[in-house]
């Protein structure tokens, strides 16, 4: 049996607090996004929060830790500068993967910043500098699969789309790999099935006809600041497909308080094995335990 490895999955981190954006930055959609945060969203995305989670996180000793986008809010300038650092606060590259969301491409203006600033934290193991999704990055018995679901939408709208040219890469991608002896993780912002037309992947019905051909061993996302599990049909049986909470934030309406989740993963030549452990602060805003469950 191979060793255990260990995944650690937290996503939507808001970075708090936001820049001041100048003025010529919110003469977009961004003036709508800078009053709900003003007046909304600066209450319950903490600085503090954040740090805890990654406190603990790095207790916890993972061999790889993923973050499935919305590292911004604005996509202002300095949100990116402030991003970089934060990610260097986490890991290096070689510790740490990060895909885009939503946020993080908020205006067409900034619709690429991102590649720019996480360069080496996006990057597939063979694509160094060139940003070019979907992307492979193979660590341990992990086959990472990077993909970008991140476009600027209109106001009010948080869509995330793949596009043809991505979704074909994927599906000669998953084709060589299903030969392979690798734990597959799908890494996607936007979850593949959404109750909200203003929030859902749009191709989402391609991206899951890929998987039911090719398959991967787990999907992660974020986007919905929600716990979820979800079920996709696979060639070899359902496929989980799981999303976390905001990293950074406090329990307020629908939303959880700030969480993670930690894959244990082994191999014992006959099957793969998976263990979910879910980490969250509680009502005195400390960090533990609140769930463990058996997903292969």
């Amino acid at each position: 049996m191979m060793p255990t490895f260990t995944l650690a999955h937290l996503s939507d981190p808001h970075l708090p607090p936001l820049p001041r954006p100048r003025f010529a930055e919110l003469a977009n959609k961004r003036a709508l996004g800078y009053l709900n945060w003003t007046r909304n969203r600066h209450k319950y995305h903490r600085r503090e929060v954040l740090d805890a989670l990654v406190a603990d996180m790095k207790a916890q000793s993972p061999d790889h830790v993923t973050v499935t986008g919305d590292l911004v809010n604005l996509a202002l300038e300095a949100e990116f500068a402030c991003s970089r650092t934060w990610l260097e606060s986490v890991g290096g590259p070689d510790l740490v993967t990060v895909i885009p969301g939503n946020h993080d491409a908020y205006v067409r203006a900034a619709s690429n910043r991102f590649a720019e600033a996480w360069a080496e934290y996006l990057d597939g193991d063979n694509t160094s500098g060139s940003a070019a999704f979907p992307v492979l990055r193979r660590r341990g018995p992990l086959a990472l699969i990077g993909l970008s679901s991140a476009v600027p939408t209109p106001p009010f709208m948080a869509t995330g789309t793949l596009g043809h040219a991505q979704l074909y890469a994927l599906g000669r991608l998953l084709e060589r790999l299903s030969a392979e002896r690798a734990f597959r993780v799908l890494l996607v912002h936007h979850p593949l099935r959404s109750d909200s037309r203003i929030k859902r992947l749009t191709d989402s019905r391609e991206l899951i006809a890929l998987l039911k051909v090719h398959g991967v061993e787990l999907v992660l996302h974020g986007h919905d600041h929600v716990h979820s599990t979800r079920w996709i049909e696979g060639p070899n049986g359902a496929i989980p497909s799981i999303g976390v909470p905001s990293a950074s934030a406090l329990a307020h309406g629908r939303h959880p308080g700030a969480a993670y989740n930690l894959y244990a993963i082994e191999h014992d030549n006959a099957a793969w094995r998976c263990e979910q452990i879910v980490r969250g602060i509680d009502g005195d805003l400390r960090m533990r335990e609140l769930d463990r469950v058996r997903l292969i």
